[in-house]
């Protein structure tokens, strides 16, 4: 049995040290920025979230659910949210105390599973904000359901995530393979879809396991746990940092509402 948990916590611990993109932290002059009012985040790699998709942010509660890095938490803690990052990479949680303590701001931070939110009670953030990460879970009904559990009424799920599109094809670092031919099946699993000799090199280069799900579990588990769906867009890569770019948007982008009943 692979404990999927613990083995990509220890590599994006390995990717704080990397400076993956996602880890980087944001700089004072964006928390003074924000401070300011003028503030953005991203749940994609590079389209900013609408303003028109957050509540007044100013006292909010917010969860930024498995949104480690010193990123959306701070820039949302500086434009006056009450924030609980979680998390499920010390080093990544350790990015956002970071800003934290460099900036004065006040925000909370959690290590745990996306897919386990029981240390919460029920209806009591006004905002989750998930970017892109489910990819990192094998099993997304819990983090929609506890994500469906833990809003109040009327408050939104803003979460990105990738179009399973993206997995159809080899492109794990270091494979031969024609970056275009379609190797996969969705679902698609590291578990699954690569070999013990594969997953062992993947996991000693401190690359986490993913797993590409399919749109009836990233857009219809969100209906299916109880959310109605009122917004949605596409992003990509920049075409010249990644080949299938240049012929398709691979990630997408939903506001979720917990409506009244």
């Amino acid at each position: 049995m692979v404990d999927v948990r613990d083995l990509n916590r220890r590599a994006w611990d390995t990717q704080v040290a990397k400076k993956n993109r996602w880890t980087v932290p944001v700089s004072a002059e964006e928390i003074a920025a924000a401070r300011r009012g003028d503030w953005q985040i991203v749940l994609t790699p590079t389209k900013a979230v609408p303003r028109s998709w957050f509540p007044e942010v100013q006292g909010a509660k917010v969860l930024c659910l498995a949104s480690g890095g010193g990123q959306q938490g701070p820039i949302l803690a500086a434009a006056g949210a009450r924030v609980v990052v979680f998390d499920n990479s010390p080093n990544q949680l350790a990015q956002d105390r970071m800003v934290a303590e460099r900036d004065g701001l006040d925000l909370q931070t959690i290590e745990g599973d996306m897919a386990d939110l029981g240390r919460f009670e029920e209806s009591i953030f006004d905002l989750i904000v998930h970017p892109v990460s489910n990819s990192f879970v094998p099993d997304l009904r819990p983090v929609w359901s506890e994500s469906f559990r833990i809003l109040r009424r009327g408050c939104d799920l803003l979460a990105g995530f990738t179009n399973p599109v993206r997995y159809l094809f080899d492109d794990h670092p270091g494979s031969s393979a024609d970056p275009l031919r379609v190797a996969h099946a969705i679902p698609y699993s590291d578990l699954d879809h690569r070999d013990e000799q594969q997953r062992e090199r993947q996991i000693a280069d401190g690359e986490p396991l993913e797993f590409g799900h399919s749109l009836a579990d990233q857009i219809g588990g969100q209906i299916e746990a109880g959310f109605v769906l009122t917004g949605f867009y596409e992003d990509t890569f920049p075409p010249e940092e990644d080949e299938l770019s240049r012929y398709i948007s691979s990630f997408a982008a939903t506001r979720a509402r917990k409506i009244d009943r």
